[in-house]
């Protein structure tokens, strides 16, 4: 999937021309011709529609961001009657509008019908350009891959984490958004092998790390996950068996909570820092750097860290 939408432009002037009012008599022009050079969409409205008022500025705005990589054609479909007769014998639905159709090298793309949401918006037009073998800027794509990781989207930050390692094969967020869309899914060695591919300039970069540290623990969680009660009772036998601590702090990591895993690594680490290579420590930063260091987790989780190791 590719990306139109650019946070930046929010708010600033389209570009030349990327935006205007047709009719009858330039429709040929602006749209059938135009569209050989650059996708076209045509929103056909009518003043006492209602929901066409939703529409075009969400419209408007979606094109605006666009960087002139698509146009919009507004026509009124009460002052065109005949334009619209045309159209109408050729199946295009314009009995009820709004209606959107899409133009590229003097033909019809798609089409949709009804006020949609500007999210919407966005999706269609990005499809058409992808259609049209658009290619979007790098920092475009990023930016609809975090939202979509945002909105639990793994499958299309996939997509777009793919396209952007495409065109930047040496991206390391990229690379990274790949793997952990892969793990989110479901398909740990898919990530892992993604990793393993990764060009020697980027191989560690503190992204690729931390996406490997994801699943491996993801893969560790997993397994602990069938021994927890285990391990809760290997530590109400002997609250010093720190091994049984870092396993359970693994489990309670995978079973999603967070709080619980730093707790029990924090009072691992309270009572015998030095065990075993200061091996707590050395799992509750691998967790960190696993879940991101920005996690909610893991900035309770190093709070906790420095007031036991300053204390």
């Amino acid at each position: 999937m590719d990306v139109i939408f650019d946070p930046a432009r929010q708010g600033a002037p389209a570009a030349e021309g990327a935006i205007k009012d047709g009719d009858q008599k330039t429709f040929m022009q602006d749209v059938i011709e135009a569209s050989r050079q650059v996708p076209i969409l045509v929103d056909f409205w009518a003043t006492w529609c209602g929901p066409c008022k939703t529409l075009t500025p969400a419209l408007e705005k979606v094109v605006g961001s666009a960087g002139g990589r698509v146009r919009l054609v507004k026509i009124d479909i009460d002052k065109n009657r005949q334009l619209v007769a045309q159209l109408t014998q050729m199946g295009l639905p314009l009995q009820s509008v709004p209606t959107v159709v899409a133009f590229w090298q003097g033909q019809i793309l798609d089409l949709f019908q009804g006020a949609l949401p500007e999210s919407e918006v966005k999706r269609f037009v990005e499809g058409l350009l992808k259609a049209a073998g658009g290619q979007m800027p790098g920092a475009d794509l990023l930016a609809e891959a975090e939202a979509a990781v945002a909105e639990g989207d793994h499958q299309t930050a996939l997509e777009l984490f793919g396209a952007l390692s495409q065109q930047e094969p040496e991206n390391a967020k990229a690379l990274a958004g790949v793997a952990r869309a892969l793990l989110a899914l479901g398909h740990e060695e898919q990530a892992l092998s993604v990793l393993d591919s990764a060009p020697a300039k980027i191989k560690e970069t503190p992204e690729l790390t931390a996406a490997r540290s994801a699943i491996e623990v993801e893969i560790e969680g997993r397994r602990a996950q069938a021994q927890l009660a285990e391990f809760e009772a290997r530590i109400a036998a002997n609250p010093d068996d720190h091994a049984a601590r870092i396993d359970l702090a693994i489990a309670q990591s995978a079973s999603g909570d967070r709080n619980a895993a730093v707790d029990t690594l924090i009072e691992a680490i309270r009572r015998d820092r030095a065990w075993n290579d200061e091996a707590a420590r050395k799992q509750l930063l691998k967790l960190f750097e696993a879940w991101g260091f920005e996690d909610p987790a893991s900035k309770a989780g190093r709070r906790k860290l420095s007031a036991v190791i300053f204390r």
